[in-house]
């Protein structure tokens, strides 16, 4: 085996859930990623909506499964035939059928090595035919792979997650409808009109805190005042309008804690007639519009649903759909922003 030697490493990462402008739910996943020479093993694939094996939303047993697996361990064969493992499945369920970005595993002297990846839907793979000619092989050096994957199931990595979220404001026919869309895509949302009497070990288990527009700034002095006694590390989320989707957004965008120079999507712009956005690999980037009229109704329309170059683009707002206060939300798998629209 003659592939060079590339680094090894994780890191944590998200697959944002969301409410879609068509109704639809999509599901919030957490987990690990692999990292190769420095950036994100999964930013070499143009658009898969997928997480690794290493998905800390699951049980602890089940997770360390799948690093035993990983580390070749004699009790953790391959899943597939060929010493093939998953190294990205569907986000919502194991189906094969659903596709998985696959690799062969293989030990050579104390090193590590994948090769052949492949997109895979069946338990055998055309190599010629789905496989991803430009993507490896690549060689682990075998200490510094062990000890990045042993440091998951020995307490040496953050792969915990805090998926719940404090929703604190005065309308609370709003911040129901927010809580319910929150839980049916995977995050936890409490719902409190301040966190005063919020004992510390319970406020420690949140993400961030969201308020609603009507919390003023003596409210919400006091519950960062209650965060930071508890000692809670919180992300702090000023709901701009009381539209259901764009406020889920928003959160999710406060629950990444991933490395800014790890995400895809890097910014969101727009003023007047136009909007830039910058992703910083190829991925499809779906841009959507939400605003209220002057009796307060939601109107949405899609502004962008394309598959993006790295660098910078331009995208022309039409002006009905940006009309008085609105505000964007562009999302890829792995992030997502929200923009105000400036005047």
């Amino acid at each position: 085996m003659c592939a060079a030697y590339a680094t090894f490493g994780l890191a944590p990462a998200i697959r944002t859930g969301g409410v879609l402008p068509d109704g639809a739910y999509q599901l919030h996943r957490d987990f690990v990623d692999f990292v190769v020479d420095g950036r994100p093993l999964l930013f070499r694939l143009d658009d898969v909506d997928a997480v690794s094996p290493l998905a800390s939303d699951i049980p602890p047993a089940i997770f360390t499964a799948q690093v035993r697996a990983l580390l070749l361990e004699p009790d953790a064969p391959a899943p597939l035939p060929g010493d093939r493992y998953v190294i990205y499945g569907c986000p919502d369920c194991e189906d094969l059928a659903c596709g998985a970005v696959t690799a062969v595993i293989e030990q050579d002297g104390d090193d590590f090595v994948w090769r052949d990846f492949a997109w895979q839907t069946a338990p055998h793979v055309d190599l010629d035919r789905d496989g991803y000619h430009g993507i490896g092989p690549f060689r682990f050096a075998g200490r510094e792979y062990r000890s990045a994957l042993n440091a998951l199931t020995d307490g040496g990595s953050d792969a915990a997650v805090r998926r719940r979220v404090l929703l604190i404001g005065a309308r609370v026919a709003v911040l129901a409808r927010l809580a319910a869309a929150l839980r049916t895509i995977g995050i936890g949302a409490d719902i409190t009109r301040d966190a005063e009497d919020v004992p510390a070990e319970e406020l420690a288990a949140y993400g961030a805190v969201a308020f609603g527009r009507a919390v003023g700034e003596r409210e919400r002095a006091a519950v960062r005042l209650a965060f930071e006694r508890a000692g809670a590390d919180v992300v702090h989320v000023d709901g701009p309008a009381p539209i259901v989707p764009l406020l889920v957004a928003q959160i999710e965008h406060a629950l990444d804690r991933s490395p800014v120079d790890r995400r895809r999507l890097t910014r969101l712009v727009a003023s007047g007639g136009e909007a830039a956005v910058e992703v910083a690999s190829r991925c499809r980037v779906r841009v959507t519009a939400y605003r209220l009229d002057r009796l307060h109704r939601t109107h949405t329309h899609e502004v962008l649903d394309a598959v993006l170059d790295p660098g910078r683009h331009r995208i022309a707002l039409d002006a009905r759909a940006v009309k008085g206060e609105a505000y964007l939300v562009a999302r890829t798998t792995g992030s997502v922003l929200v923009e105000p629209v400036g005047r």
